[in-house]
């Protein structure tokens, strides 16, 4: 691949970790509050898991702008502690979710399905959907395996 061709990728990169980001903010605020104001714990859990998506985020773009000011030979402090804290935070994501599962398992609370819910989950697919094929195809041009990693928790998520 060509210098050029590099560069492309590279701000492609740059504008996916930002979408990835805004969008994250935007899903994780409207879900947390519609979970918590509903009582729907799927909900709640999908706005929390946005927030440790950010933070991944965070940690793509940081990576990305030093990618772009000059060759990187491997992450600085601040990327990893990004990366340390979002895979410790789907940890503790899941076991906060797997208690509550079972919470309601032994008071028999029955889920609800919110009009709120149905409309996050419809368009967080779509935008997951294609925020996981853009980046593993970005990721796999510039043999970035952050942005790949950050795909796959993109298509976990």
């Amino acid at each position: 691949m060509d210098q050029n061709q590099y560069k492309k990728y590279v701000k492609f990169a740059l504008f996916l970790s930002i979408i990835t980001i805004v969008y994250n903010i935007a899903e994780g605020l409207v879900s947390v509050y519609f979970g918590a104001k509903d009582e729907t714990l799927a909900l709640f859990g999908c706005g929390a898991d946005n927030f440790l998506e950010v933070l991944s985020g965070i940690g793509i773009f940081h990576m990305i702008v030093r990618m772009m000011k000059n060759d990187l030979d491997q992450r600085d402090k601040f990327e990893k502690t990004a990366f340390k804290i979002t895979g410790s935070g789907f940890y503790i994501l899941t076991i906060g979710l797997i208690i509550g599962a079972i919470i309601n398992l032994v008071n028999q609370n029955k889920p609800e399905t919110t009009i709120v819910g149905i409309i996050v989950s419809l368009i967080s697919i779509s935008t997951m959907y294609l925020l996981v094929k853009f980046k593993l195809k970005v990721g796999c041009a510039i043999k970035s395996d952050a942005i790949i990693v950050d795909a796959n928790c993109t298509k976990t998520c």
